[in-house]
């Protein structure tokens, strides 16, 4: 089945299902990507809660985060956080977010704020952002408190009758359940869509050739971003000249400009330049590779016919909590030994296939699968010790394991209805919920199929 070259560059390419996509678009508007946040008490940030709401403690000397419930529209994470920062007169890093949302969305999650009361965010008034306050909270939040994401989706713009509608969606649903998921692959936004470079930057890091990495990040341009920064980036890239350059660069292009002002002052100090992001961002840039790497690695695994929900020799396979959360430092490796009692554990939802994210600690599989991620990492040129970053040690990545498939819970086909945004064409609503670190883009594509996922909103 035809994979567009877009998904191909972010190394998936591959499709979990044979039955056909509905098409359709996705995004037309912040409200047809509906995302809230749940966390492992099974707590739930909602769009549409009410305005009135208990405070939990009045006290916070006990407890000193104020747990919060953000709702943005069409917001990046960050610089959501950086503008309630600037209101409230604290640091960005008095805020704590358990996991990152999607910008072009409309979103519900949970924050906690740090040295603050809920009578001081009150005091914040920003256009499509509004913060409520729920309670003070012992801990600061973080990844380790989120169990995922619920996502309520209209698909516009589709062709095909309200039956032929609901039998593929049905078809496709089925044969995602068979399979005990959906594909665990890393979704288009990890990388950028318009601009999907962020693994590139992140591979030249990690390959230690830091003035590579700051002129893919700074210069590299897309002919589908807004054309004043494309010629701001093509200028940059043809006269490598960062003083008269920021001069030009959009202000829109925020940490571009961080950049840039060191680099005028600093040609030559790459790592200082790259310091001057906040390291959640820097971060991401090595992540990123890892994700790359490990949606080559998956493809390459269905390409092959092996399968995401029975171990084969040398396969990992980590154990599940009781929230149905994956345990990826709670492993074995699967030998002949063991391979039926791990396949009985997967059967019953007790254990999940994984898959190496790659990094300086993580060993390869071994077997098949183990082959498979050594022929990839060859083809790349790249080695696990690549992972740890002497010259900027806070982004060295150590890697840990992922879960081959990820579970779509509660899915719902809500509405097929007449679409009124597009003459002549149908709409879907559609719901479920994904694990934390899983992408509802994933699910998407596989339903829709897309000959082009930018113009399709991915």
């Amino acid at each position: 089945m035809f994979v567009p070259k877009l998904e191909r560059l972010i190394g998936i390419e591959v499709y979990a299902t044979k039955s056909f996509g509905i098409g359709g678009v996705i995004r037309q508007s912040a409200e047809d990507f509906v995302v809230e946040e749940v966390l492992v008490d099974d707590s739930k940030a909602e769009i549409n809660q009410p305005v009135t709401y208990q405070v939990l403690s009045s006290s916070p000397t006990k407890n000193r985060y104020l747990l919060c419930v953000m709702v943005k529209r069409n917001w990046d994470t960050f610089q959501a956080i950086k503008v309630v920062a600037e209101q409230l007169g604290i640091n960005t890093r008095q805020i704590q977010i358990a996991g990152i949302k999607d910008a072009k969305a409309v979103t519900a999650q949970h924050i906690t704020v740090e040295g603050v009361s809920a009578e001081d965010i009150s005091k914040v008034h920003l256009k499509d952002i509004e913060i409520r306050p729920v309670g003070y909270f012992r801990n600061k939040l973080s990844s380790y408190y989120l169990l995922g994401n619920s996502f309520n989706i209209t698909i516009r713009a589709i062709s095909y009758s309200k039956s032929a509608i609901k039998k593929r969606v049905t078809k496709i649903i089925e044969e995602l359940e068979a399979l005990g998921g959906a594909p665990n692959f890393f979704g288009h936004q990890r990388f950028g869509t318009t601009r999907p470079i962020t693994h590139l930057v992140g591979k030249a890091i990690v390959k230690g050739h830091l003035k590579k990495a700051a002129m893919l990040f700074l210069a590299k341009s897309s002919r589908y971003e807004h054309p004043e920064s494309r010629q701001a980036r093509e200028q940059l890239q043809a006269t490598q000249d960062f003083k008269q350059t920021l001069k030009n660069f959009p202000k829109q292009l925020r940490y571009e400009r961080l950049m840039l002002k060191h680099l005028a002052e600093k040609s030559d100090d790459f790592t200082g330049a790259f310091r001057r992001l906040p390291i959640k961002l820097r971060e991401l840039f090595p992540q990123a590779y890892q994700s790359y790497l490990f949606n080559k690695i998956l493809s390459r695994r269905i390409e092959n016919g092996l399968p995401l929900n029975r171990a084969e020799d040398g396969d990992y396979a980590v154990n599940v909590e009781h929230s149905g959360l994956p345990m990826p430092a709670m492993y074995r490796i699967a030998n002949a030994q063991k391979l039926e009692e791990v396949n009985r554990a997967i059967k019953t939802g007790r254990m999940y296939i994984a898959i190496p994210l790659v990094g300086f600690k993580q060993h390869l599989s071994k077997g098949a699968q183990g082959e498979i991620e050594k022929q990839i990492l060859e083809e790349e040129c790249v080695s696990l010790e690549n992972f740890k970053i002497n010259i900027m040690p806070e982004m060295s990545a150590r890697g840990e394991l992922r879960t081959a498939i990820t579970p779509l819970k509660n899915f719902s086909l809500d509405n097929i209805s007449e679409d009124s945004a597009n003459a002549s064409k149908r709409k879907a609503e559609l719901s479920f919920t994904l694990h934390r670190g899983s992408y509802a883009t994933i699910i998407l594509r596989e339903l829709m199929k897309p000959d082009n996922p930018l113009r399709a909103g991915f």
